[in-house]
């Protein structure tokens, strides 16, 4: 018998860090680790003071309700509703559940939305963690391709649906492709979702770090909406990824369900995390800004970059939040790329192989860049080496 989790794949960052086993990097020559999106910066002092304060008090080490603290559901109805351009009225406290991160999110919503032979629609390169669920909940993935510019088109996406199709599942700013959607696309989708009685799941983990100024799109324009469900991740915003805190914003029938999952699997999101969050919310609006500045700093040294690496052959498909996402020129596979790249050139990054189905040959030309961690001198420095492979081509593929 074949149990959930052999189902799937194994975890693709663990898999990576497997490489550097019996590597070694000369001092002059750091390893550039590029494979991660997660910051390994500590949260800002205050925070961290907030949080040292908050262990004095008997209830952080006490279960929470399943569903989040009321203090932090209220003030991140607020927050969304202000950010996304409407009335503070438009988001209520009772569409807000609090997770332990934004992978336990996706998994109770798909949990609470279908059930084994049902299908989730997925554009590729998809974020492999989402993928890892549906396989493990007996669910297919079906995938949407994307064209060179990686952007979803609902009209692809409709001649996919089936009497078993239960959600379209996007991510944007996107991981691995760094795309952000347009505003037009996702309401495209979330039209789509209604007419056919789906859910559309926007996972917007990177919300923070969108490039474009205001509000990103208008789904919530016409008040709550039984057909979108949005999650959140606090750990990028606050440098809080190893207290699992996240969110989904949701019709409160759905959270219902949701909270059958979420307590049978963690009781309540960790009580120190929602009160970083929640301090978070009302005191680090300026300090997130300085993030996003820093982290659009580095984009804009990628675009700076990359004539270089152009010029090689290399093609930028994708930039954006933490992400670079690249097709490289080389006849190896981006699977055999990535593991040499290790010792030949210092990069620890991921190939397009963990991002898409098992035998589609796009993934074998891509790799992902997770930018989060290195600075403008730091990528510069990662460029320089990729410039400098000297690798047999693929066919067909040449320098500009």
């Amino acid at each position: 018998m074949t149990s959930r989790t052999a189902t799937t794949f194994r975890p693709p960052v663990m898999e990576a860090r497997r490489w550097l086993d019996g590597v070694s990097h000369p001092p002059g020559r750091p390893l550039l680790n590029v494979s991660q999106a997660a910051p390994v910066d500590p949260p800002p002092e205050p925070l961290r003071a907030a949080m040292a304060e908050a262990l004095s008090d008997p209830a952080t080490h006490l279960y929470g309700p399943v569903l989040g603290l009321p203090a932090l559901r209220e003030e991140l109805a607020a927050t969304w509703a202000r950010h996304y351009g409407g009335a503070v009225s438009a988001v209520s406290a009772d569409e807000i559940a609090i997770t332990a991160g934004c992978n336990q999110a996706f998994a109770a919503v798909i949990a609470a939305l279908t059930t084994e032979g049902d299908e989730v629609i997925l554009p590729t390169p998809w974020y492999f963690n989402h993928k890892m669920w549906l396989d493990m909940s007996g669910v297919a993935a079906i995938p949407l391709a994307t064209g060179a510019d990686l952007i979803p088109d609902a009209e692809a996406a409709r001649a996919l649906i089936t009497p078993k199709t239960r959600a379209i599942a996007l991510v944007t700013p996107n991981n691995p492709g760094g795309v952000e959607y347009p505003a037009e696309t996702l309401r495209a989708f979330r039209d789509l979702a209604a007419e056919h009685d789906l859910t559309l799941i926007v996972d917007e983990t990177y919300r923070d770090f969108d490039s474009r100024p205001g509000a990103p799109h208008d789904l919530r324009a016409g008040g709550p909406d039984p057909h979108l469900v949005q999650l959140y991740s606090f750990s990028k915003a606050y440098r809080l990824t190893g207290h699992r805190t996240g969110a989904i914003i949701a019709d409160p029938t759905l959270l219902s369900e949701v909270e059958k999952f979420l307590d049978t699997v963690a009781i309540c999101a960790p009580q120190l995390g929602q009160i970083a969050a929640l301090w978070g919310l009302r005191n680090l609006g300026q300090w997130v800004a300085g993030e996003r500045d820093e982290i659009l700093a580095r984009r804009a040294a990628i675009e700076a970059h990359m004539p270089q690496l152009a010029a090689k052959g290399w093609r930028l498909m994708g930039l954006g939040a933490y992400f670079a996402y690249l097709e490289h020129p080389f006849a190896a596979p981006s699977e055999a790329l990535a593991r040499d790249l290790v010792a030949e050139a210092g990069i620890l990054c991921l190939p397009g192989t963990m991002f898409m189905p098992e035998g589609d040959p796009a993934g074998a030309r891509q790799i992902r860049i997770a930018f989060a961690n290195v600075d403008a001198d730091q990528i510069a420095e990662l460029f320089a080496r990729l410039t400098a492979l000297d690798r047999p081509l693929a066919s067909g593929a040449a320098p500009a």
